[in-house]
Order: structure tokens, then C-alpha cells, then sequence
């Protein structure tokens, strides 16, 4: 059965208008839309015939809802279901933006050329894929020299995942359907998607947006979350007197900073949340209940889908995790990274009733005897693990995952949900806040690669749910734990990015010995302003601009090792003012021509002159 499409035909195929010269001018006589030809796939990797299974392509206009069948007698198990093969002619130049399943790893670059930045889906979490393509998940976007933008992206994710498979001259669209069996007479309605073009690649993304979030409703939590997390300067060695001396401070010099968020380290286990650690004797509620007669909010750390090997929770209750082929909990190591401080992880099946019981309980605690409003759940990733036997077996991984965190939220109720390092897709309408980088440190390449990932996710911000692109970490820390000083440069570059973020702002200093100049440097950032930057190139991330109501500003960036001599053009004639350092910078028609260091940033104010 051929599967393929080629390129005159996918155009008119995917309901798109295509712009002239995009796809040639034979694409004025693109075949009609019955042309496409998908296939579902057997586990044994043959492809299905219609006789056996049918997959249907409905299209309205750039949107699709594909939906297989099982036409035949006999239940079938189905490994995927691919919907089309693009035999594509975009020149090797092509830029490429895509995302992946979990929030810690991204593609960018050229056909030609693609790159992972973050953690390797298939060489660190080992999420199986062909080895021969690059494996993108959820979203792909196409930037052809010259020619209008394309994106291809999947609209939903309440049961399965999409993903596309991009080589050298030709892209798949594949929805993994995990091995489930179709019987008989048996539909499974896959995930919508979208196959979309056009001038401004924002547009597109924006029109995305618009689309996910009528897939999946959600309340946009307000105001933009604001705090302090003890990670980034005590890590595990956190204590109830680091946290009440930070909390100090707070209230003497920066009580905007609403939410007081004690990270790992406060309990004795992973999985065993109530059971403290070292550093909290006492227990963490006295301290959490302090920062609340403070007049701040009480924020906890907590990884609901994991649990350690020596934890009492995995001890007491194996039967909540999900499995093995031998019936046994399944080590994470077994199909994927085993988890970080030295732990052998193991997975709460979310699909188990007892477990979702026992997520709504620990999370009803916690906001209820502890007061916690705001909630950093990290390692969520784990709750939709690959490669495991769930207890419900008609279950998807995005199912057990999505029910795990919908019991989350009936234990937070109105909390503010925070996801990190998460899947993205599988996380839409259950997450308040999403992480949009990996962990920062006070280091040079840190800084860069954050910056890069979260900007690449701006357009997520105040529309899915509001980006958090990690602490700000403003202080010289040169001894550890988390230790790393920054340059000048690199720290005016920092929190420039954290601003054209337009997400969340959270402290990662210690504030009881923070300079006052970088207290300065925190304040500007407050309050967050909600407004993400739009670059005028996403492919080099040299001017991103927001857009407030007391005028624009311009973000600056310089990611290379030598100073830079960046254009800014100007729409009209304005003064500059450079914020981090109050410097004017003149009156400027057309355009400004930026001196940037190496590693710096600017961050500008226009005024109409």
C-alpha cells in the first residue's frame, strides 16, 4: 500500500492556501483531498489494509479529526496509526522548530541540520523511536528561506500522542497508540490536528493556542505568580532556618514576592511526603504555617508519581505502581532514566482508583492542615512512563497520567498547579504554570540554554498556562551547594530573558546575603508583566519585543563569544532608555544599532519621540 504524498498534493490535501512559490505552481493542481493515504500499523510493524483496518481523514478546511476502524473480524493490536508520509522538496535551509513530549527536550535547526537542546527523549529517556528520523512531538513548524511559514501540529491530547518523524526529504505524521487492541467494529477517535501556513509564524502559533485551549478549557490563573524557591541555594540541604531567615527578609525588602516555596529536601523519602527530612525535624507544617501568619503563601514541592525504593509508600502499597511483565513494580530504570539523587524510582499507575484516592488525600492535606496554595510538581514525566503494565490494561500512558493529575487537582482544588518536567502535550487544561526550561544554574551555558528554550515557548505564555523560566539567580554563589558566579554581562542577559519570558518570577537567592544591587536588578523585574516577547527572527533570538501599555520594549540578546554591533529597527522615531543600567540612550528614527557584549543583553525602553 503506498502511503506516501507528495508534495503537490499535500497542499490542497490539508486544506492550505498555499502562497506563491511556496510549494511550486504545480500546487495549483494538487489533487483532492481522498488523495491522502494513511495506514494503521500492526505490531509486528506490517501495514493494515482497509479490509482490516480503516482509517479515516476528516478535514474541515486546515483541521483534521483521523479516526481508525477496525473493519475486519479479528481484534487487532495496534502499534500506531500513521496518517500521512509528506514526500516533501523544502531546501536543507529550512528552519525547524519542534517540541517533544516532555518539557526537557526540544529540536531546532535546518533539515539539513537538526539539534536537540535539553535532555535526548530517546538517548536520556529512552521514548522509543525510529533511529533514522528525528522524532518530534506534538508541534513542527517549517520556515523555508523566503517563503511563507508551515505548521503542522496535533490539536488534542486526551488519550494518545502525535508525533512526526522528519528526515531528509520526507515528514510522517504518526499517532502512537501504544499496542492497544481495536476489535471488531471498534473505533478509536485519534488526536485533532492541524496543517496550517502563512506569513507570521506567531499567527500560527497563536492560532494553535486558540485551538489547544478549546480542546482543553482551563481558567488562566491571576494575577502571574511571584516568590522565592529554596532550590538554588540550598538544594537537599534545605532547613526550617534557611527558610525563616529568607522569609525575613522578604517582608523587609521585596514582599511582592507572594509565594515562599520550600523545594526538595524537606521529606525523608521520595513518595513519602509527609514523613520529614534532616533539615525538618520539626516538621515542615510549623514553617509553612509561619509563612502564612506572615501574610505570604505556604508553596511546596512534590513529585506525586514517584516513588524511592526505600520509601514506606512502595513498601506498604506495591500494588499502586505500575508493573512489570512479571506482575512486580517496574524499576524506572528498566525502560527509562532511573531519576536524579541517587534514587531507583518506581511509577504510581494512574489509573489505579487507590492511587487517585491517594493523590486527593495528600494534596487535600497539604492545602488544608498546611495551607500550601501553590504546588511545584516535578517529575511528572514519570506518571505517563512508557513500557509498564497499568492496572486499568485499556489505558494509555497519556490516560494514566491525565487521571492521576485530574485527582491532583481535586485534592489542590484552586491552588496554582505548576508542572515541571512534565509532558507537555499530556499536561493541557490540568496545569496553572508550566516549567519552560530545563534547571538553571549560575553558570554561562546554563543561562544561554534556558534562555534559548524558553523563548522558543513564549507563545505559550498567558495563553495555555503561564511559562515559568526558572529562578532568578542574581547572586554569586562560589562555594556550594549550587554553586556558579555569573559575569555582568551574563546577568543583565538573564534577567532580560526572565522579562521577555513574560512568566513567573522567582526568587533562587539566598536574600539574607544578596547584594542590594542585585535586589535592584529582582525588583524591576516585579510585577511580572504577563507579556511575552515576539522575536523579529525566531532563528537567532537577537530581538524579541513585548508590547505593555505604557509602551514597547525591546530585548536584546547576544549569545555569541565576541561583542556584537544587533540592528533594532524602530517602526517610528523614539527615545531609548536601557533599564538595567537607567542609561538614555538617545533619540533614534528607523532603526538603532545596539552594542551588545559578549554573553549580554539589553533591555530597552522606547517612547514615541
Amino acid at each position: 500500500m503506498k502511503t506516501g504524498v507528495p508534495r503537490r498534493t499535500f497542499c490542497k490535501v490539508a486544506g492550505m492556501t498555499a502562497a506563491a512559490g511556496w510549494l511550486g505552481a504545480e500546487a495549483a493542481e494538487a489533487a483532492p483531498l481522498s488523495m491522502l493515504k494513511g495506514a494503521a500499523i500492526a505490531m509486528d510493524g506490517r501495514e493494515l489494509s482497509d479490509a482490516e483496518v480503516r482509517l479515516e481523514m476528516r478535514w474541515s478546511g486546515d483541521t483534521c479529526r483521523p479516526i481508525v476502524r477496525n473493519t475486519g473480524v479479528k481484534p487487532v493490536a495496534l502499534r500506531e496509526v500513521r496518517l500521512f508520509t509528506w514526500e516533501h522538496e523544502l531546501p536543507a535551509e529550512t528552519w525547524v522548530y519542534g517540541e517533544a513530549f516532555q518539557m526537557l527536550t526540544q529540536t531546532v535547526g535546518t533539515l539539513g541540520s537538526l539539534r536537540e537542546i535539553g535532555m535526548g527523549e530517546q538517548a536520556h529517556y529512552r521514548i522509543p523511536g525510529p533511529k533514522d528520523a528525528a522524532v518530534i512531538t506534538s508541534l513542527l513548524t517549517l520556515s523555508p528561506p523566503g517563503r511563507p511559514h508551515m505548521m503542522l501540529a496535533y490539536t488534542s491530547c486526551h488519550r494518545f500522542i502525535g508525533r512526526f518523524y522528519v528526515r531528509q526529504k520526507t515528514i510522517e505524521a504518526v499517532v502512537d497508540t501504544e499496542g492497544l487492541t481495536l476489535e471488531p467494529g471498534q473505533s478509536f477517535d485519534l488526536e485533532g490536528m492541524a496543517v496550517m501556513t502563512g506569513l507570521r509564524r506567531e499567527t500560527l502559533l497563536s492560532a494553535l493556542a486558540q485551538m489547544l485551549n478549546r480542546s482543553h478549557p482551563h481558567t488562566t490563573f491571576r494575577p502571574v505568580p511571584t516568590g522565592w524557591c529554596s532550590w538554588y541555594c540550598f538544594a537537599r540541604q534545605v532547613t526550617a532556618k534557611n527558610v525563616i531567615a529568607n522569609l525575613d527578609e522578604i517582608q523587609k525588602k521585596l514582599p511582592s514576592l507572594k509565594y515562599i516555596q520550600i523545594d526538595d529536601g524537606y521529606q525523608r523519602a521520595m513518595g513519602d511526603w509527609f514523613e520529614p527530612g534532616r533539615g525538618f525535624e520539626g516538621g515542615v507544617k510549623e514553617v509553612l504555617r509561619e509563612i502564612k501568619s506572615r501574610g505570604l503563601e505556604p508553596a511546596i514541592w512534590v513529585a506525586p508519581f514517584i516513588a524511592e525504593g526505600k520509601s514506606t509508600v512502595l513498601r506498604e502499597h506495591p500494588e499502586w505502581f505500575v508493573k512489570d511483565a512479571t506482575g512486580k513494580p517496574m524499576p524506572a530504570a528498566t525502560v527509562s532514566f532511573t531519576g536524579w539523587g541517587g534514587g531507583d524510582w518506581y511509577s504510581l499507575d494512574g489509573t489505579n482508583p487507590e492511587v487517585q484516592r491517594h493523590f486527593e488525600d495528600i494534596f487535600r492535606r497539604m492545602r488544608e492542615e498546611w495551607g500550601c496554595s501553590y504546588f511545584k510538581l516535578d517529575a511528572n514525566f514519570w506518571g505517563a512512563i512508557h513500557g509498564g503494565y497499568f492496572h486499568d490494561p485499556k489505558a494509555t500512558r497519556i490516560e494514566a497520567y491525565r487521571r492521576g493529575m485530574e485527582a491532583v487537582r481535586r485534592g489542590a482544588k484552586d491552588s496554582f498547579l505548576l508542572g515541571c518536567n512534565h509532558p507537555i502535550w499530556p499536561s493541557l487544561g490540568l496545569v496553572d504554570g508550566s516549567r519552560s526550561s530545563g534547571d538553571i544554574s549560575r553558570r554561562w551555558t546554563s543561562v544561554s540554554k534556558c534562555m534559548e528554550e524558553t523563548m522558543y515557548r513564549n507563545w505559550q505564555n498567558g495563553t495555555l498556562w503561564w511559562n515559568d523560566p526558572d529562578a532568578v539567580v542574581l547572586q554569586d554563589r562560589p562555594d556550594a551547594p549550587m554553586k556558579g558566579v555569573l559575569t555582568a554581562e551574563e546577568l543583565r542577559f538573564h534577567a532580560t530573558a526572565v522579562f521577555a519570558s513574560g512568566g513567573m518570577v522567582l526568587s533562587g537567592d539566598d536574600l539574607t546575603t544578596i547584594p542590594e544591587e542585585r535586589l535592584s536588578m529582582l525588583r524591576k523585574l516585579l510585577p511580572p508583566t504577563g507579556a511575552a516577547a515576539v522575536f523579529d527572527d525566531a532563528s537567532t533570538l537577537e530581538v524579541g519585543r513585548v508590547r505593555l501599555k505604557d509602551g514597547e520594549r525591546v530585548c536584546v540578546f547576544n549569545r555569541s563569544e565576541a561583542a556584537k554591533k544587533i540592528e533594532v529597527p524602530l517602526k517610528r522615531k523614539a527615545s531609548l532608555e536601557e533599564i538595567w543600567s537607567g542609561e538614555s540612550l538617545g533619540t533614534h528614527e528607523r532603526k538603532f544599532i545596539a552594542e551588545v557584549s559578549a554573553h549580554g543583553g539589553l533591555l530597552l525602553k522606547l517612547k514615541e519621540a
